[in-house]
């Protein structure tokens, strides 16, 4: 038995999925952390239970990839940034050092 000739006919191709999933997570690069991490939790509780369907859970999935990839930047932007106070040999701060101490 012979595939029809359109049998790839609606599926899209790799560049097309790949110009929708950026399309559908535009917004989350753009979020907060909180906001971020909140959605992605609603979404693993979704997946575990279920709840959805096939397809459904596929784009549940990709848009929590997307989700993760965003609060590990901003954890990684916030590592960066974070300093340890140093103390002088009486106790009082006397500046900030990097956290990893370089």
């Amino acid at each position: 038995m012979e595939a029809p000739e359109n049998a790839s006919e609606g599926v899209p191709n790799a560049d097309e999925h790949a110009a929708a999933l950026a399309d559908a997570n535009a917004d989350v690069v753009q979020m907060p952390f909180e906001a971020a991490l909140a959605e992605l939790e609603t979404i693993v509780d979704k997946l575990e239970k279920g709840s959805v369907s096939l397809e459904d859970s596929i784009k549940l999935y990709e848009r929590g990839e997307a989700l993760k990839a965003r609060c590990d930047d901003l954890l990684r932007n916030a590592e960066i940034r974070i300093e340890k106070i140093t103390l002088a040999a009486d106790g009082k701060p006397k500046g900030a050092a990097p956290l990893d101490g370089k």
